[in-house]
């Protein structure tokens, strides 16, 4: 399992009487439980960013991405004791965030419209490769905004977080058949929208 560094005061090394600098994620999800303030700390900085790519394509909303994941974290802090170590502690914090962030959508009526960010400006003498490489990612973004939130959930935890089926399936609660199912219609819908390109980089 991943070990989490748990830092001394002011950021530095451990005292001899602070705990050992790495930890078992169960063991630390166990001193959250037990309301460890240092514990929490060093369990959200230890999954802050891929709790954020992943609420920021399920929700397509960057306003409401810290929102939601601090509403995710909350709800960790408060719900440590019921983690029973038979799944993964990711697995366990991606399912809070899942349902946190449909809970959001759902508040939204899935009804605002998605945000165009300004697309990153190429460095200067960038390779044609990369250009295009940054052109696909910007189209490939689009097109996952189109999709359901439940789609785009698999497809964000299986092209980007790297989860399989089975994982998912725990995280979305549901059977792996119906995660396969909507793989297959999200897959068939983003290729349908990008062309041959797109359907090359799938």
């Amino acid at each position: 399992m991943a070990q989490v560094p748990l830092e001394g005061p002011g950021g530095g090394m451990p005292r001899e009487t602070d705990r050992s600098i790495a930890m078992d994620e169960v063991d630390l999800v166990g001193l959250v439980a037990m309301e460890d303030v240092r514990a929490f700390e060093a369990l959200y900085r230890a999954y802050h960013p891929r709790l954020r790519r992943f609420l920021r394509g399920m929700l397509r909303q960057s306003t409401m991405v810290d929102e939601v994941l601090d509403d995710t974290m909350l709800v960790a802090w408060r719900k440590a004791h019921t983690f029973d170590a038979t799944s993964r502690v990711s697995t366990w914090l991606f399912a809070i965030a899942y349902r946190q962030a449909l809970k959001a959508l759902r508040r939204l009526d899935w009804s605002l419209p998605d945000p165009v960010d300004e697309p990153a400006a190429p460095r200067e003498g960038e390779p044609d490769r990369e250009l295009a490489h940054v052109q696909l990612r910007e189209r490939l973004d689009a097109v996952l905004a189109q999709l359901s939130p439940e789609h785009r959930a698999v497809i964000e935890m299986t092209y980007f977080h790297g989860y399989s089926c089975k994982e998912i399936a725990e995280v979305v609660g549901c059977p792996v058949a119906t995660v396969k199912t909507r793989m297959f219609y999200a897959r068939r819908h983003m290729k349908s929208l990008l062309g041959d390109e797109g359907a090359q980089a799938l």
